[in-house]
């Protein structure tokens, strides 16, 4: 069948022909991208190429390039085409970009450097949300706490009540640039969340420092705010190198 005939590598080193029926060309290309298969500073194949690579017409392939380069992926030029851009150039707190990067999120150290921005910002956030929250926020965050609680055998519920823990935080500090931060960087630390959630042994511990969190600023104990959110960076840290380190191992035997 047509719909499943595939391209040999030829001199060109063009990619073997992917299914015409596609879910999803743009994350294709792009996943191209992100597994170097298009290195940074190369250009892509042209258009025509692009449809016969994967199989769609002109017009879904310039939707897909267009795409991408609002995520900072490509960069198209006149009578030079479409050029692969440099890693830091891209929109890596996007969802769409996080989730391209897949199995090579490793390689970016995404999460390292999501980490150390929570760790630069929550702990004052906290502090601040001691003094500053009022009676509603820290309900409000009652409630995100239980619902983590409670959802505490199923990843993705615990990371949803998880990532609101964290942006109700953010806005309870009623700091105006970290509300204006929570927002730009929903995504990434979404992700990031999810990775050290599903990494713990455990989310009994980061429950209960959350709890305490909570207690904390019912209390307007800005020190010991400042202390849970630290207490749950580290948390974090321990449960992403535990990952880090499994996926090393695994990778190394296979």
């Amino acid at each position: 069948m047509e719909a499943l005939e595939r391209q040999e590598h030829g001199s060109t080193g063009q990619p073997e022909r992917r299914p015409r029926v596609r879910r999803n060309v743009t994350a294709s290309i792009a996943q191209d991208i992100c597994s170097e298969r298009y290195p940074a500073g190369s250009a892509l194949p042209r258009e025509n190429d692009l449809c016969e690579i994967y199989g769609v017409s002109r017009t879904v392939i310039r939707e897909s390039l267009k795409i991408l380069e609002s995520k900072g992926l490509v960069r198209g030029k006149p009578r030079i085409g479409t050029t692969v851009c440099d890693k830091d150039d891209w929109n890596i707190l996007d969802q769409d970009v996080l989730e391209w990067m897949g199995p090579y999120i490793a390689e970016f150290d995404i999460l390292g450097s999501i980490l150390e921005a929570r760790r630069t910002i929550e702990p004052v956030a906290a502090e601040y949300a001691a003094e500053r929250a009022t009676a509603q926020e820290i309900a409000d965050l009652d409630q995100a706490w239980r619902q983590m609680r409670d959802s505490a055998d199923d990843p993705e519920g615990f990371t949803e009540a998880d990532v609101l823990f964290h942006t109700l935080l953010l806005s309870a500090s009623h700091n105006q640039v970290f509300r204006r931060l929570s927002s730009a960087i929903h995504a990434g630390l979404k992700y990031a969340l999810h990775a050290s959630n599903v990494a713990a042994d455990s989310r009994d511990e980061a429950i209960a420092v959350h709890g305490q969190l909570v207690e904390a600023l019912r209390l307007r104990n800005r020190a010991a705010a400042r202390d849970c959110a630290h207490r749950l960076l580290d948390l974090a840290a321990r449960d992403l190198a535990a990952e880090t380190a499994g996926g090393r191992k695994e990778k190394h035997r296979t």
